[in-house]
């Protein structure tokens, strides 16, 4: 058997979820290891405690979403619209967000840890960040480089 066959059978392709409407679901709690949700509506969807690490977001519509406590290390949610959505206490270490919309975000005690996100971003996060990080014990000051 080749190695990449027999490796297909302890890896399953990830879930996804892209193109999707999925307002006002409920994925808490759940492990969703480098699922895909580009490009989709995730509007009012509650991701509290999630295991997004990997996830990809790209193009996504997250206005109003719950993201309290979720883990998107490494995940892709560049170009999304979190307007009036909850990252506190999530963990978004090393995740690219560029491009993306913050307002009226609530990022209390959200961990940025080498996030890739624009300048402009950055400044805007740190006139409200505050906190520390229940997971990681790293401030959200310190995480966004706020000087």
């Amino acid at each position: 058997m080749w190695p990449t066959l027999a490796q297909a059978q302890y890896y399953p392709p990830p879930l996804s979820y892209s193109n999707a409407q999925l307002t006002g679901k409920d994925f808490s709690g759940q492990v969703l290891q480098s699922a895909e949700f580009s490009n989709a509506n995730l509007q009012l969807t509650n991701f509290t405690d999630a295991d997004l690490r990997g996830a990809i977001f790209s193009y996504s519509t997250l206005t109003k979403a719950n993201l309290h406590g979720a883990n998107l290390t490494y995940a892709m949610a560049d170009l999304v619209d979190f307007t009036n959505a909850d990252l506190t206490d999530g963990v978004f270490v090393e995740t690219i967000m560029l491009g993306s919309t913050f307002d009226g975000v609530d990022i209390t005690d959200a961990d940025f840890t080498d996030a890739l996100l624009d300048g402009a971003q950055i400044r805007k996060l740190c006139q409200q960040a505050t906190g520390v990080n229940s997971k990681t014990g790293v401030a959200t000051r310190y995480s966004l480089g706020c000087r």
